[in-house]
């Protein structure tokens, strides 16, 4: 048991230190890089945006294709496939010389990161560490929330020494030196591991009742929770700036990070007992709750403060229910795929968010954006408590479990 448990906790560290690693240099490097880019090319700072737009669609697209590969060849081999992807995607950015052929890089590093991040990462974890998945789960994702309190100022202090392109190479060679070996050491781990016996502490959840149904309001879920959070966490300094809050909005916004960690060591320590049903609607109900806090205290910046610890706790929440509310309900089996659904989902609602949001700003102002925002969060409350509502009568009936 203790050979097991310390071994389950190597993965884990592994998982998360590539997960820092892919986030940091796939996603959260993006912003800092931009402007830079955007000069360079002469075009707007919108088109770059525009471009990660496009690109999310394409991961998204794909998504369900990397999920049954997880399933079928082992999430660990796809990890390992993933970071190779990222590493030629991130060198095909830092050798563009024109816009198309920086488009083209982004797309590449979309779709590599359908194969390399949580998706895959949750996956693997549900294939190795057997019953203690969804422990694992949050475990990894309270380490891989460091990513962009890592990765937004190493980009920024990267910068001063550094040009876009050499910066883009460094996180190609990161993804092959740091992450690839890690990875392949995990396909080793995984294979050790399916040799364990299996254990028997709790039944394998079946599929609850109209589980297809349930599945689908599941993906619906998700998807708003990414548009609510895409649309804030791409606009939120102008739009705190549009408020009236000015500098004061970058101080706020970096108050998200250390909330998301501080929801996941929370989680950790006094939520063992929920369920991932329940989890999944008090995290869904902290976003529209912060949007409404804003909105009716801006400009205040005591009121923008609070928005941020809340919104930040609600969508690091949701980081962990998006690994575990599916094993919960629907068990291990095809759970890669099931992944690849819900981020086709939420990546292409993500991918329209800021662009939807930029034009409700200047159309409407930030107050009502906020509340029509603040809308859609509570039709993803409605949903997931349904999700609850029809994973209690299966529970209660016999018919399925909800860990």
């Amino acid at each position: 048991m203790s050979t097991t448990y310390h071994s389950n906790a190597g993965a884990i560290c592994a998982l998360g230190v590539t997960q820092i690693v892919g986030y940091g240099t796939l996603y959260y490097s993006f912003s800092i890089l931009a402007p830079g880019i955007a000069g360079e090319f002469e075009l707007g700072v919108e088109w770059i945006y525009g471009f990660m737009s496009l690109a999310l669609l394409a991961g998204g697209v794909i998504s369900p294709y990397a999920g049954g590969l997880a399933d079928t060849h082992g999430a660990a081999k796809v990890l390992s496939f993933g970071s190779v992807g990222a590493a030629v995607a991130l060198a095909i950015c830092g050798l563009a010389n024109n816009a198309a052929f920086f488009l083209a890089g982004v797309v590449l590093i979309e779709l590599a990161s359908a194969f390399v991040l949580y998706a895959t990462a949750f996956a693997l974890l549900a294939q190795a560490t057997g019953q203690r998945a969804q422990r694992s789960i949050t475990y990894l994702t309270l380490i891989a929330g460091f990513a962009s309190t890592i990765f937004w100022p190493l980009t920024t202090w990267l910068l001063e020494g550094l040009d876009w392109h050499q910066v883009y190479f460094l996180f190609a060679a990161l993804n092959l030196v740091v992450c690839l070996p890690l990875h392949l050491w995990l396909t080793r781990f995984a294979r050790i591991a399916a040799t364990r016996p299996v254990e028997a502490a709790t039944a394998e959840p079946v599929a609850i009742a109209g589980g297809d149904f349930v599945f689908l309001l599941v993906v619906v879920g998700f998807s708003l929770a990414g548009f609510v959070s895409a649309a804030i966490l791409f606009h939120v300094v102008p739009m705190l700036g549009m408020l009236g809050l000015g500098a004061s909005g970058v101080f706020v916004a970096t108050l998200f990070g250390p909330a998301q960690v501080a929801s996941r060591l929370i989680n950790m320590t006094f939520g063992k007992e929920l369920s991932a049903p329940i989890l999944a609607v008090v995290s869904a109900m902290m976003m529209p709750l912060a949007l409404v806090v804003l909105a009716i205290s801006a400009p205040s910046i005591p009121g923008a403060m609070a928005f941020a610890v809340v919104f930040g706790l609600g969508t690091g929440l949701f980081s962990i229910v998006s690994g575990t509310l599916p094993l919960a309900l629907f068990g291990r089996s095809g759970f890669g795929k099931r992944l690849g659904w819900i981020s086709l989902g939420r990546l292409c609602l993500s991918a329209v968010a800021p662009v939807a949001f930029s034009v409700a700003l200047g159309g409407l102002g930030p107050k009502p954006s906020l509340w029509w925002l603040a809308i859609a969060g509570t039709v993803c409350v409605a949903v997931f408590a349904e999700v609850w509502r029809r994973a209690k009568l299966g529970s209660s009936a016999g018919i399925g479990q909800v860990a």
